[in-house]
């Protein structure tokens, strides 16, 4: 008796970072980027997590027939009353790179000292098994630090390089691979996924 092949599941999105996270904790699916089936992104009218991670899943499902996992995640920074939040990825504008986005960031924080820059990590997967799904599978993680007042480390992406790890006295960027999906919001939520899934009889 062979073991069944993988699923494949969709990932809406063309992250390279993200897809290389996402399939090292979801072993035993394939996961697929986007642009296989569609070269355009949804636009995220949403304005939480959840609502965006709808709207990416959705419109990836509807090019590409196939079950999608969407990920819609930022960084809240409390002294910037939540900002970027839901707009981390284009924080500097549309087409920023994270370089772009961590001066901003900076430049937004230069007076905060250290004890007041607390943030977090925030992530929302959506699983569908079609576009008009409606009992889509949800999972969420959070993962509290500190913003740094300059980058440091050449590992992981975004806001890494700035993003200071309570326990590990370093960024997010210092650690391996491994350690930040054991602590990271998108290791948490995707944690939780593998659990949902299991407890699904159709995954």
């Amino acid at each position: 008796m062979t073991n069944a092949k993988p699923h494949k599941i969709v990932l809406a999105s063309n992250n390279a970072g993200k897809i290389r996270e996402i399939q090292a904790l979801l072993p035993n699916y394939s996961i697929i980027p986007q642009s296989e089936f569609i070269q355009s992104e949804a636009e995220e009218t949403g304005i939480t997590f959840v609502e965006n991670a709808l709207l990416k899943a959705r419109y990836a499902a509807q090019h590409s027939h196939l079950p999608v996992l969407a990920d819609d995640s930022g960084l809240t920074v409390d002294a910037l009353s939540g900002a970027p939040g839901i707009f981390s990825a284009r924080y500097a504008g549309i087409g920023a790179s994270d370089q772009d986005n961590i001066n901003k960031l900076l430049m937004e924080l230069k007076d905060v000292p250290l004890a007041e820059r607390t943030a977090r990590f925030i992530c929302v997967l959506v699983l569908i098994e079609h576009a008009n799904d409606p009992v889509p599978i949800i999972a969420q993680g959070i993962w509290e630090g500190r913003i740094l007042f300059n980058t440091t480390g050449a590992n992981g992406f975004g806001y890494d390089p700035v993003f200071w790890v309570p326990g590990h006295d370093c960024s997010s960027a210092e650690l391996s691979a491994d350690l930040k999906n054991s602590l990271s919001h998108r290791g948490q939520a995707l944690r939780q996924l593998s659990a949902l899934l299991k407890s699904d009889g159709k995954w």
